[in-house]
């Protein structure tokens, strides 16, 4: 009996053994795939990490875009500064031109005035209102506002506003030869258009009923 319970304790310390075995067997296994996955994911972290080089690179690009996008900023700042300098009484030269509209207005006024017509009186204020205008414009000259040069040119659409035609074969059609009124200039900005009459040939048929009536005549 005593040999048999001795034989029995071999046995499950055999079979202990061999359980402890196994266990250490997986625990190395399990620690070797670990130490392969960890050793995998260093490699790749290597293989996509980028070089010196490639960094340098990378903040030279972006060093070279940041310095551009500030150059673009700095140049758009100056133009407005600039403009604001160059016109921004732009608004208020505008306005100042209806004092030169009104004088004008006024000269018309009294020279159709029939009461006042060769009287010393209207020719003292017409030189008056003369002096006047002079000075404003010279006053708008000296700070680059300018009145538009137009009489005998070609209408051009950037500086000039045609409001009628007028009946002339002497002139070519499209040349303005009327002034109704003046336009300017601020520096090398349109203020504001000159109004202006433009010729064209005369009617054809007006020609021709003229010299059938001048006919009928003879």
């Amino acid at each position: 009996m005593e040999k048999e319970e001795n034989l029995n304790q071999e046995n499950n310390t055999k079979q202990s053994t061999e359980d402890n075995s196994n266990t250490e067997k997986l625990l190395k296994e399990d620690q070797t795939n670990i130490n392969k996955e960890e050793m995998s994911a260093e490699t790749t972290s290597e293989e996509t990490e980028a070089t010196p080089e490639e960094k340098i690179k990378e903040l030279e690009d972006k060093l070279a875009r940041t310095f551009a996008e500030m150059e673009n900023q700095r140049r758009r700042f100056e133009k407005e500064k600039d403009d604001a300098f160059d016109y921004g009484g732009f608004t208020f030269a505008k306005e100042a031109l209806n004092l030169i509209d009104n004088l004008e207005r006024s000269k018309l006024i009294l020279e159709s005035d029939e009461t006042l017509k060769e009287t010393e009186a209207l020719k003292k204020t017409l030189e008056h209102l003369e002096i006047i205008n002079k000075d404003l414009i010279s006053i708008f000259t000296k700070n680059n506002i300018r009145p538009i040069d137009c009489l005998n040119k070609k209408l051009d659409p950037n500086l000039h506003q045609a409001m009628m035609e007028i009946e002339d074969d002497e002139k070519e059609p499209g040349t303005i030869i009327q002034e109704v009124q003046k336009g300017f200039m601020i520096k090398e900005r349109l203020l504001r258009p000159s109004l202006v009459g433009v010729s064209k040939k005369k009617d054809q048929k007006d020609e021709e009923n003229k010299e059938n009536k001048e006919n009928l005549d003879k």
